[in-house]
């Protein structure tokens, strides 16, 4: 049989089509940022939308395009019928071994004949050429930099001098995205999954930047095309890419934890507060940065004031989930009453002030830096559609996701404890509770900067309430077993 990763010395009668739609397809399928797996699709439309700009002399060429998938397994006018994907190609007129994990197909390209096509992410030289391209367009007018060939525009903000000589480093465990690490100087986020739209990543991060803050890693450039066809011809931008600080020595906020509690559970005898590893001063300095960046976000963006009618919609938008997530996990049933109580009392509060949140908050989305914490990822819930995600909200809903993260770490911990000590599991169960109740007390006093106001209790309740629903539909859908995590505070907060 012959390689399949090398052309013929005579071509087929029918070679490879170029762009043709099955290698998508195929190479989708193999990706771990790919979110729609396991459901009917057909690609729709794939669009080249430049060749990239900044490369030396030399191979590879490397073309952007999105591909457009539409499912079958919605209606045509559902929100999730379509999807955008951005997919960067390296060709080679030759094989490149050293990428054998990331080729995607051969064929015979128009301008370049035969190329064989690898996934441009993985290969180094093709990334130096994001990175000289951020680089030249710093000398440009306006810190932008948009090549003839196409309308990808990359866009620099000033204050920091990239390191143009350092390597790439593609990142791994992501599951939605593609980041990449230049040496130690900075990182490089691409987004596959795309919308037309502002992406609030880099909008956020833009704001942030401008003013100073030290809670956020610093946008240094962002990367994106403008769609000309778009919006009925009159155009509209889709962000491709941003360039940030790389915080290389920074710490996880969720692994801080993990191992707050471990360090708890390895003498089950000392209380949190008795230990080492005890977390209370971190979660009390991620209250205070959380605080600090919403004043921002305030400042920067545009505030409201909702009316009684947009109020009681919180709480009615909060049961309807109630009501589809009880189809997934009819064991919410139980605490219908109580959940339901906790989002009428939103109504009655008549206004509630929202304004740009965070809107997934959690410790995974916080790093620990020698500085102190910064929080990242400021893209929203990936479920919501864009526009749900730039639209101002409560900023109890952050404090609501940090909070249930406080209580998830010490829990995902017994469960890895368990099968190597049974025994002690009631007193971790102990200790559990005791760490997370004192975490959660901590961050919330610094947050609030003092005693709560009795809206504030009411919102914060609602918000608990409402991300542990969501939790326990993601369980029951991801990890069973894990489902019991969630019900306990569904079941805690029906009760109250």
């Amino acid at each position: 049989m012959s390689d399949p990763t090398t052309p013929p010395a005579t071509p087929p009668a029918t070679p490879p089509t170029h762009l043709d739609p099955q290698v998508f397809v195929d190479y989708l399928g193999r990706t771990r940022w790919f979110a729609g797996k396991g459901r009917p699709f057909t690609v729709s439309a794939i669009r080249r939308i430049g060749i990239l700009p900044g490369q030396v002399e030399g191979p590879p060429t490397v073309a952007v395009h999105l591909v457009e998938l539409t499912y079958s397994d919605v209606a045509a006018d559902a929100p999730d019928a379509v999807e955008l994907y951005q997919v960067p190609l390296a060709f080679y007129t030759d094989p490149e071994p050293r990428l054998d994990h990331a080729f995607i197909g051969w064929w015979e390209e128009p301008g370049l004949g035969w190329v064989h096509a690898y996934d441009a992410l993985h290969d180094r030289r093709a990334m130096a050429g994001w990175l000289r391209s951020f680089h030249q367009a710093a000398s440009r007018p306006g810190g932008n930099m948009t090549d003839e060939r196409s309308t990808m525009a990359f866009h620099r903000l000033p204050g920091h001098e990239l390191d143009t000589d350092v390597h790439s480093t593609l990142f791994s465990g992501e599951q939605s995205n593609s980041s990449v690490a230049y040496g130690e100087d900075s990182l490089m986020k691409v987004f596959r999954k795309v919308t037309v739209g502002v992406n609030p990543d880099i909008q956020v991060h833009e704001v942030l930047t401008r003013s100073d803050s030290d809670k956020v890693a610093a946008l240094y450039g962002w990367l994106d095309w403008m769609d000309e066809t778009a919006d009925g011809g009159t155009g509209a931008v889709v962000q491709l890419a941003m360039l940030q600080q790389f915080l290389r020595t920074a710490s996880d906020g969720w692994d801080l934890a993990l191992s707050s509690v471990r360090n708890l559970f390895a003498d089950p005898e000392l209380h949190a507060h008795e230990v080492g590893g005890d977390f209370a001063g971190e979660a009390t300095r991620l209250g205070e940065a959380l605080r600090e960046i919403h004043a921002l976000l305030a400042e920067q963006f545009p505030t409201r004031v909702l009316g009684a009618e947009e109020t009681a919609g919180i709480g009615a938008a909060m049961t309807a989930r109630l009501e589809a997530a009880t189809a997934v996990q009819p064991s919410l049933a139980a605490h219908a009453a109580g959940l339901r109580a906790a989002y009428d009392r939103v109504a009655s509060l008549g206004e509630v002030e929202v304004q740009r949140v965070h809107g997934d908050l959690h410790l995974g989305q916080t790093l620990r830096t020698a500085k102190g914490w910064k929080i990242v990822d400021f893209e929203g819930e990936p479920a919501k559609p864009l526009h749900e995600r730039l639209l101002p909200d409560s900023p109890w809903r952050d404090v609501a996701g940090m909070l249930r993260s406080f209580d998830y770490a010490p829990r995902v911990v017994e469960r890895q404890l368990l099968e190597e000590d049974p025994s002690g599991a009631e007193q971790r169960s102990v200790r559990a509770a005791e760490w997370a109740h004192r975490s959660r007390n901590h961050f919330l006093t610094a947050y609030s900067g003092g005693d709560m106001s009795e809206a504030e209790h009411v919102l914060l309740a609602a918000y608990l309430a409402d991300k542990a629903v969501y939790e326990t539909v993601y369980e029951t859908r991801n990890r069973p077993a894990w489902v019991d995590i969630p019900l306990a505070a569904v079941a805690e907060i029906g009760a109250a």
